[in-house]
């Protein structure tokens, strides 16, 4: 069939497009009501003005770029420890989040990011450097709180995978997440080669992470002295049902490749129909990001502005590897070292269950559960979790605590 541009073309449009969205958020849900009782010119304006709005995204460091082993450029930038920048997160304490705490190592570690820059700060040693991994159809700029209150305190690596943000997209396709992993060891050869590290990811983040360990044990072993894992998965992808009914996610599931593909292969109109749908894919974005009802506005806006400027040949690319992703496994890496699995208590994308068990894997690790928050944890609930990232940083012996 050729393509359509009539009225029937770009409403069938649309809705590819709304699907794609539901796919970048994490899966297809409803709309909020109360967008079908405001004008669309209104909610124009108001996302408008939304983009004007905050701090978020603007945050930049040194710029590099690593090399992949199969010639992608991927961006990075970091941030050391001269003091700049930084003034802790707005959400205030973790303790103020509530999050439920189970901590196998014992309570060691303190909140809030004041004082100290790394333990090996000027004792000749290179200092710790924290690398953070992304989600999916996200982008580095979902850790601005965390950078902003961390920065000038310990040196910081915020990178975009392959295909989102200023990365390039790359040769191969599917991606795989082992795919991912060999571009994280890729980031860390350019930006920390010698000294201690501390991983993070969220989500497809994490799942990189545990690719990374996988393949290279050798590196956790010599140099990885804690690891973050924050609202992912360690396998079992195809039991999450989004808050839907399991059958029908699953019929979903097993049409869905094809029809990406053939979206791919489409990739103009099907963004076109993306924009055209805007107010549904708005909708969508917040029921599968967030959880609470006063979450800040332009930090909703800020994460549609991240997840619709994934290309949907991109989301096609990637989704295979969900569904293929194993490493329960890998995470025997990690048993020796401090760690931290931390998930929002309503995330229908990777429920806290999957980090619970990744918990469980890891019998010395912290297990912190935020309450009412969902998968955009960091950006929800983000002193809950800057305030546990300091804490894993205190008892690996590497963190602005510990000075």
């Amino acid at each position: 069939m050729g393509e359509t541009t009539g009225g029937g073309g770009w409403r069938r449009a649309g809705f590819a497009g709304a699907a794609i969205g539901v796919l970048a958020a994490g899966a297809a849900a409803g709309v909020a009501v109360e967008r079908l009782t405001v004008g669309r010119s209104v909610r124009q304006k108001a996302r408008l003005a939304l983009d004007a709005t905050g701090p978020y995204g603007t945050l930049r460091g040194t710029p590099g770029r690593a090399l992949a082993d199969d010639g992608t450029v991927l961006a990075y930038e970091t941030d050391g420890t001269d003091g700049a920048g930084g003034t802790g997160a707005a959400d205030g304490t973790g303790a103020a989040d509530g999050a439920r705490v189970v901590d196998g190592a014992g309570e060691t570690g303190g909140s809030g990011a004041a004082g100290g820059t790394g333990a090996a700060e000027g004792s000749g040693e290179a200092p710790v450097t924290v690398v953070f991994s992304h989600g999916f159809c996200l982008s580095q700029d979902s850790w601005h709180y965390q950078r902003e209150a961390l920065r000038g305190r310990v040196r910081t690596v915020f990178w975009d995978q392959r295909g989102h943000g200023r990365s390039a997209r790359g040769p191969e396709e599917p991606v795989t997440i082992d795919r991912l992993g060999r571009d994280l060891k890729a980031v860390i050869d350019a930006a920390a080669p010698e000294g201690p590290l501390v991983l993070v990811g969220h989500s497809m983040g994490g799942m990189t992470v545990m690719a990374l360990a996988d393949r290279h044990p050798e590196l956790i072993r010599d140099r990885v002295v804690g690891v973050a894992l924050i609202g992912t998965s360690a396998g079992r992808l195809e039991e999450v049902s989004y808050g839907l009914p399991l059958a029908g996610v699953n019929a979903v599931r097993r049409v869905l490749p094809g029809v990406l593909r053939a979206l791919g292969s489409q990739a103009e109109l099907v963004e076109k129909g993306r924009r055209a749908t805007a107010d549904l894919f708005a909708g969508l974005v917040k029921k599968y990001s967030f959880a609470s009802k006063d979450v800040d506005p332009a930090v909703v806006r800020f994460a549609e502005r991240m997840i619709e400027s994934v290309p949907v040949d991109v989301v096609a690319a990637f989704y295979p590897a969900f569904g293929a992703h194993d490493k329960l496994a890998a995470l025997a890496a990690f048993r020796d070292l401090s760690a931290l699995a931390l998930a929002g208590d309503q995330d229908l994308v990777t429920p806290a269950s999957h980090t619970e068990a990744i918990a469980e894997a890891l019998p010395g690790s912290r297990l912190v559960v935020v309450p009412d928050a969902g998968h955009l944890v960091m950006l929800e609930r983000p002193g809950a979790v800057t305030d546990a990232l300091t804490a894993l940083l205190a008892r690996a012996g590497e963190g602005p605590d510990n000075g």
